[in-house]
């Protein structure tokens, strides 16, 4: 009778002790399979971020005068001189 006691015991742990290998096992399984999932997520913003500087730099690009000039005189508008040319600051309002 108690060497029975015994075995349901070591049968218990031994249960146990597997069932928290197993939860361990799956934590680190699911946070690799995260981690993989973040990198990519980081190389995607950086792609992203490099195709808005790309886009940015050829919105420059074509609002530059070297670019409308000749669109404005081919649509029979003349190009202002500097001292008609007046800057507007944009006002940014906090929220």
């Amino acid at each position: 009778m108690i060497a029975s006691r015994g075995r349901v015991w070591v049968a218990f742990w031994l249960v146990f002790i597997l069932g928290a290998l197993g939860w361990v096992v799956a934590r680190q399984t699911a946070s690799h399979l995260a981690a993989g999932e973040l990198g990519d997520l980081r190389e995607e913003r950086e792609a992203l971020k490099s195709e808005r500087v790309l886009i940015q730099q050829r919105i420059a690009e074509a609002g530059s005068p070297q670019v409308l000039g000749p669109k404005a005189e081919a649509m029979g508008l003349r190009v202002p001189e500097d001292s008609q040319i007046t800057r507007l600051r944009s006002i940014r309002r906090r929220q």
